[in-house]
């Protein structure tokens, strides 16, 4: 062992002889392995990202949004036909659209209904604002939501529209406080409910929420679809105002009002081959059923998921070519000084040779020193790439996560570089002459 440690420590003599040129050299390194530590970190963070959003969403998922019509349409849906000049009516989204999917679409797993109003929120003196969800069990599974200890509704009360809520884990925390809240009646609007469970806490960012779309379930209160409808408000009851024909002010802030029964319907499909084309049967089943009105709209957010992967995955490679390019630099660079080294120290390699050192020694000490520059190069790049991820993170507000595994991998990188380019200087400096070395001034 002694005459490799004795090549090591001359190696480590031969660097700290000129430390500037050696720092200019691992530069390349530097910059190559920030870049390295920083790709992964962005690819990583927007894997985790994505992940989020797909637990969001739940997998293999349609939306059906419903949508209000457009200046050239009537109250009801109803839209202009210019051949018959006539005004189309629809029912908008419905129970039976829902049960429809359900029955009649063969790739479908589960459907959810759903509808949304804004509610006052009491019990014991304390009011908050909240959203009252009306939904069915399908809901918390599509939606990969807990509740605790899985006191979610019977059948008999989604059936009968039973006067029960389940609670967002916030809604509980404003008005119970740390009590159990289970048992307990509330006031929802002008109706009294009866609390049967509470919603496990889902963390989420605002950033992830506001991509898909999606609502903060932690601040819902959530009842049986069909209470929803019976206890509170059903848009799609005929009323006298929807008979009306009149122009005066009032009956045009009515053709204005939602009719649509539900604001939207979730469809798990059972295999994400056929998301595209069971949304496409769904835009043909639900246009008829509403009279050729499309007063829908339909989403794959896994789609949309998916093709946001694809986006960050073209970013990664980018970066990736970058950061290759950034080593191939750096290890062109330290192949260029170290043969300007060898050149410089032609003598030195002489009176080694001449003292009994072998070609091998000689090229030990010069693998060394190309490998010891690599490293200090690999380690300041690590630092680097760390404080460039923090900031991503914190002033681009771009997720980035940087995992042990990468550190290695750059580390490991760093000393391939100074291992592969130092290998010809080497030799180049064991093939000298040691006679001709000798007589070199």
């Amino acid at each position: 062992m002694r005459r490799p440690m004795m090549n090591f420590l001359l190696a480590i003599e031969g660097v700290s002889g000129n430390k500037l040129r050696a720092f200019l050299t691992g530069l390349g390194i530097m910059f190559g392995v920030a870049a390295v530590i920083t790709m992964l970190a962005i690819g990583t963070g927007a894997r985790e990202s994505i992940l989020e959003q797909l637990k969001l969403i739940g997998t293999n998922n349609i939306v059906i949004s419903s949508l209000m019509p457009d200046s050239e349409e009537s109250e009801g849906g109803g839209q202009v036909d210019e051949g018959a000049n006539r005004k189309n009516w629809t029912p908008g989204l419905t129970l039976y659209d829902a049960a429809a999917l359900a029955e009649y679409i063969p790739t479908t797993v589960e459907v959810s209904p759903e509808v949304v109003f804004p509610a006052s929120v009491m019990y014991g003196g304390k009011m908050m604002k909240s959203r009252c969800v009306g939904i069915e069990n399908s809901f918390f599974k599509l939606n990969n939501l807990e509740v605790d200890e899985n006191r979610i509704f019977h059948a008999r009360q989604l059936a009968q529209g039973a006067p029960v809520c389940i609670l967002g884990k916030n809604v509980q925390t404003r008005l119970f406080g740390g009590n159990n809240p289970i048992g307990q009646q509330i006031k929802i609007g002008n109706n009294w409910m009866t609390v049967v469970g509470v919603l496990k806490r889902r963390q989420a960012s605002a950033e992830n929420l506001e991509t898909l779309g999606l609502r903060d379930y932690n601040n819902d209160v959530f009842i049986p679809v069909r209470s929803s409808l019976l206890r509170i408000k059903n848009r799609a009851k005929i009323t006298k105002a929807s008979l009306s024909n009149g122009d005066d002010e009032e009956n045009e802030n009515e053709k204005a009002e939602n009719y649509h029964q539900l604001d939207r319907i979730v469809v798990e499909v059972t295999d994400t081959r056929y998301l595209s084309s069971t949304a496409g049967l769904i835009a043909r089943m639900l246009k008829r059923r509403h009279r050729d009105v499309v007063d829908f709209e339909i989403e794959v957010p896994e789609l949309l998921v998916e093709q946001q992967e694809k986006t960050q995955a073209t970013f990664n490679f980018v970066l990736a070519v970058i950061a290759g390019i950034s080593l191939l630099v750096g290890g062109i660079g330290i192949m260029n000084i170290m043969l300007a080294s060898v050149m410089e120290r032609i003598r030195e390699i002489g009176v080694r040779r001449s003292l009994g050192a072998t070609r091998t020694d000689i090229i030990w000490q010069f693998l060394f020193e190309a490998v010891f520059i690599s490293l200090i190069g690999g380690l300041t790049g690590v630092l680097l790439g760390l404080i460039a991820a923090y900031i991503i993170s914190s002033y681009a507000e771009i997720p980035t996560i940087v995992s042990l595994w990468s550190v290695i991998l750059s580390f490991g990188v760093a000393a391939s570089v100074g291992l592969v380019f130092g290998i010809f200087p080497a030799r180049k400096a064991a093939n000298q002459d040691p006679i001709q070395a000798l007589r070199t001034d």
